[in-house]
């Protein structure tokens, strides 16, 4: 099953199996509920509970082997002896989820074992099955159109999705004050992925608080439509191998990357 045909014919399976067991819990009282702490030391909620068991119930009925790295189970090992890894976040964008508001998504990487060759990333709006997917060295595609990130260079015409409330508030307020427009969305797998099509100029996370299932997928399809992806310091984003671990994420369209890292440093550039 080592192809994109394949490789998107099981995203699409799986988005399809997550949309079906939590259409009911969307926007209602029972969505958010926590039932335990997750692999990554998160609550985890009810519906994103549902979308797990959901990924794992169509897992396991293929005919292939796979490590699994999931946002909320952890690490778990379908068939024997398996060569690809999948990066999951059954529900990226929870809270938007469980109060019904439309920009909720399933983040699914695949990996050979180093999880840095991400080789497939696929992201899905499960609110209207918009889908985003990409696979290494061969371009990135919005529901079957390729993908281009913008092409602005002016610091004061940028829209950037921001998040920086609580952890480094001062970052977010640097760029906040010099960018023409900021968003907080809610899904940083969408975030990049809206990156990667243009519709917004860069992403910054200077919280500190990212990991891999948040990111792998999206990396992928940003770096793919090409745009940059890097750490808080401009240096390359290395995914580790275990959920705790937390990063600053920087993305652009790879035009005004350079900026954006100045900024959240406190670097004041509003020219272009």
């Amino acid at each position: 099953m080592h192809s994109t045909d394949n490789f998107l014919v099981l995203g699409d399976k799986i988005a399809g199996a997550v949309h079906e067991a939590i259409k009911e819990l969307v926007g209602s009282s029972d969505a958010g509920r926590i039932l335990y702490t997750g692999a990554d030391g998160t609550p985890t909620k009810l519906i994103d509970d549902a979308a797990e068991k959901a990924i794992f119930k169509v897992l396991s009925e293929e005919h292939s082997s796979f490590r699994i790295i999931s946002e909320e189970a952890g690490e778990k090992i379908i068939g024997k002896s398996p060569d690809l890894t999948l990066i999951i976040d059954p529900i990226d964008g929870t809270y938007n989820a469980s109060v019904n508001i439309p920009f909720y998504s399933l983040s699914l990487a695949i990996t050979s074992a180093d999880l840095n060759d991400i080789v497939f990333g696929y992201v899905q709006n499960l609110a209207n099955g918009d889908t985003f997917y990409a696979e290494a060295c061969k371009g990135a595609y919005f529901n079957g159109q390729e993908l281009r990130p913008s092409d602005n260079t002016d610091v004061r015409k940028l829209c950037v999705s921001v998040y920086g409330y609580r952890n480094n508030m001062q970052a977010a307020a640097n760029i906040s004050t010099h960018v023409r427009r900021t968003r907080s969305l809610g899904s940083v797998a969408l975030d990049l992925c809206y990156v990667a099509a243009g519709k917004i100029d860069a992403f910054a996370d200077v919280r500190g608080t990212m990991r891999i299932t948040d990111i792998a997928a999206g990396k992928l399809i940003l770096e793919e439509a090409g745009g940059i992806v890097t750490n808080g310091n401009g240096e390359s984003l290395k995914l580790e191998d275990q959920l705790l671990s937390r990063v600053c994420v920087i993305a652009s369209n790879g035009l005004v990357h350079e900026s954006i890292l100045k900024l959240s440093a406190g670097v004041a550039n509003e020219s272009k």
